[in-house]
């Protein structure tokens, strides 16, 4: 029943109630993920200054490496999961998640103990200034004892979708990011403790977000449970689940070594209030961008499902109407950020020369952030209609493939002015370079569809010639 009920939805119920269904709970997950770290920003702009904005953007990397682990042994264990419940094996799908836990655990703990001893290089080559490294150093020497929790937390929630409850996923992730918006003015202002404040109060909601996530599968009501006897590794799972997992695994690692190489060039052209400014750029636009991941998770499933029933109609439609609420999304975010930048920057700090660095850099850098909606959500499609090296392809473009050189190039000719065009013109090139493939896709998926409408008929005649 449960299947033909699941049929009915995605193939049958109109496209835009189901894409409005399917998107606001990813959307709302999203968001949180992204208000960990602006609430940071915000705070610490306004508490410590732009010195401690920038330290926090110079280690971001670290959490990113850490993001990405729970991301590979999360996503790709919660694919095997999937894959198991719907085979009816329920105790494989609770042996899989047990030692995809105990390899998080291992993981984070060698991350944090390498973090340790490496801390003060590491800082240093992402970037770190001798003014921001103290800022950093104090922030990132304590969110390392939060790695475990980091991991476990993001990772193990994937789980809780997987077993077919995203509004308790979606309650896990909120209460950890209201819990670091109430702590973080208390620690910073209140206790007086700076950017050491910030980096407390996001290890403690990152933990009592995770401790919500372990007692969800240990005494809640969930479907699977964790058992001590499933925690021992078994090395065929663990392969099976990094090989799903690489992926976006890859993505993550390369935005981390994108902002490695930003970092450098930013401290060298512009200094640490070029880092500052940058930090806040960022973490304007992702408010943005997480929006439109989220409608692109939401769209993903109903283009996979009418696509594999052919319904390619139905599958346009979908791409149309995510397109069209993505480029929304963020052709909002450009009329703000040209109407109001310099109100935006003064939300996390209003030092003059960051403020005048950071309102031109938002109207530059993010020149053409109108198309990145379309850019996002098209070569996401590729994945959903199962071509993955296409929809890589593309997603890497914007901000690995193309950026990347473009922020080593073009400062050598433009100095910091040849960075804030590195975005617009990655941004611009891959949009562009997504349209060709889509418009060839699309051009295939309408003569599969008149090749169906025509099929169809002498199907129900019995007449087809079978030459």
């Amino acid at each position: 029943m449960q299947i033909v009920e699941r049929e009915k939805l995605l193939g049958e119920s109109e496209i835009s109630k189901l894409l409005l269904r399917f998107s606001i709970p990813a959307i709302v997950g999203m968001l949180v993920n992204a208000l960990y770290n602006l609430v940071d920003m915000i705070f610490i702009g306004k508490g410590v200054g732009p010195l401690g904005i920038a330290g926090v953007r110079i280690g971001f990397p670290i959490m990113l490496v850490n993001m990405a682990f729970s991301m590979l042994f999360g996503i790709g264990a919660n694919s095997l999961i999937s894959i198991r419940l719907g085979q009816k094996k329920k105790d494989e799908a609770e042996l899989i998640m047990a030692n995809a836990m105990s390899i998080m655990i291992i993981t984070a703990i060698i991350l944090s103990i390498l973090g340790f001893i490496f801390l003060e290089p590491l800082l240093k080559m992402f970037g770190a200034s001798e003014n921001v490294y103290p800022y950093a150093r104090d922030y990132f020497s304590i969110i390392l004892y939060g790695a475990v929790f980091q991991v476990i937390g993001m990772g193990m929630n994937n789980f809780i979708r997987g077993e077919g409850n995203p509004k308790m996923a979606m309650v896990t992730m909120l209460v950890g990011a209201i819990l670091n918006t109430i702590l973080d003015p208390i620690f910073i202002f209140v206790f007086n403790w700076g950017i050491k404040g910030a980096a407390y109060a996001t290890v403690l909601s990152i933990a009592i977000s995770s401790a919500w996530v372990l007692h969800y599968f240990l005494y809640g009501n969930s479907l699977l449970k964790i058992k001590k006897a499933n925690l021992k590794i078994r090395f065929d799972i663990i392969k099976s689940i990094v090989s799903i997992g690489l992926a976006p695994f890859s993505m993550q690692i390369a935005g981390g070594v994108l902002v490695v190489i930003l970092n450098n060039s930013l401290s060298y052209y512009g200094g640490d209030i070029a880092v500052s400014g940058m930090a806040i750029i960022n973490n304007v636009a992702m408010m943005f961008m997480m929006t439109v991941f989220g409608i692109n998770q939401g769209a993903q499933p109903i283009i996979g499902f009418n696509y594999g029933a052919k319904k390619f109609s139905r599958v346009k439609k979908t791409l149309k109407l995510a397109i069209i609420a993505a480029s929304v999304v963020v052709l909002l975010g450009f009329i703000l950020t040209r109407l109001f930048p310099r109100q935006i920057i003064e939300i996390f700090n209003d030092d003059p020369e960051l403020v005048e660095f950071g309102a031109f850099g938002l109207k530059r850098f993010l020149t053409f952030m109108p198309i990145i909606g379309f850019q996002v959500v098209s070569s996401a499609y590729f994945q959903a209609v199962g071509k993955p090296k296409h929809s890589l392809f593309l997603s890497l473009s914007r901000q690995v493939l193309i950026l990347i050189p473009l922020v080593i190039i073009l400062p050598k000719f433009m100095g910091l002015n040849g960075l804030l065009t590195a975005g617009p013109v990655s941004d611009l090139t891959s949009s562009i370079m997504t349209a060709i493939f889509l418009g060839r896709e699309l051009s295939n998926l309408d003569r599969q569809h008149i090749e169906n409408g025509k099929l169809e008929p002498c199907l129900s005649k019995g007449n087809c010639d079978s030459n």
